[in-house]
């Protein structure tokens, strides 16, 4: 019986071969740390995941960066990318779905009219994305020019690159009031929630993701698992339909 194990060992290499699944590395939104974070290791090969503002991640693909799956918190920058060629349309998919909403430090006080932020922070700063870079920040200006606020409000801004950077100035009781996704208030015990937007108030928010490589095709078809699903539900995101 021995002799034979050689042989049956090397007629299942190919199975196992064909198991493995390729390394990726994947550019992603910074409000999907933690989410995303699981979804890979529940993924039968090496990820390597790099977070940041959209923008930045865009960008940062245009110009060379090795990434074989681009995951973002808007259409517009996945359609920057389209446009200038680093992204094929048919490779993008929409995913995800999320809301925004109005957060203070937990412990805070704080109880401001959602139609009067300005009134509420007196001389201190609402806490957001990049009004103009940062989806999260963009979502938000809509929000706010839709509610006749963002003339009173824009003074008072602590804008940063990416969102979970706003909701850290929040947590740490640096800003009294921040505008971030549900999701990442969900995810930090160090703020609450105050107020949900209403969705009607700004752009719908749709996190587009897009294959880069033949490798980054094989990550993609697992995002869509029902297991990835699943995870990206339990984090607060709202999965959207194949």
């Amino acid at each position: 019986m021995k002799r034979f194990l050689p042989l049956i060992f090397a007629a299942l290499l190919p199975t196992l071969a064909q198991a493995e699944q390729p390394s990726v590395t994947v550019f992603a939104a910074a409000s999907l740390r933690g989410a995303l974070d699981e979804v890979a290791r529940g993924y039968d090969g090496d990820v390597a995941l790099s977070f940041g503002g959209s923008g930045t991640m865009a960008r940062q693909i245009d110009a060379g960066a090795p990434a074989d799956v681009v995951l973002l918190a808007a259409p517009v920058w996945m359609t920057w990318l389209r446009d200038r060629g680093a992204v094929k349309s048919d490779a993008v998919v929409d995913l995800l779905g999320n809301s925004l909403v109005v957060i203070a430090p937990a412990d805070s006080n704080i109880a401001p009219d959602p139609a009067d932020l300005a009134g509420a922070l007196g001389d201190a700063r609402l806490a957001m994305g990049q009004r103009d870079a940062v989806p999260a920040g963009i979502y938000a200006r809509e929000w706010l020019e839709v509610t006749g606020q963002w003339e009173a409000i824009a003074p008072h801004l602590a804008e940063t690159d990416n969102v979970r950077s706003a909701l850290a100035l929040v947590a740490r009781a640096e800003t009294p009031l921040g505008v971030v996704y549900r999701t990442d208030a969900l995810a930090e015990p160090q703020v609450r929630i105050l107020y949900d937007i209403p969705q009607g108030t700004h752009s719908p928010i749709t996190y587009p993701a897009a294959a880069l490589t033949d490798s980054g095709a094989a990550f993609m078809a697992h995002l869509q698992s029902h297991d990835a699903r699943a995870v990206f539900a339990r984090h607060g995101f709202k999965p959207l339909p194949e």
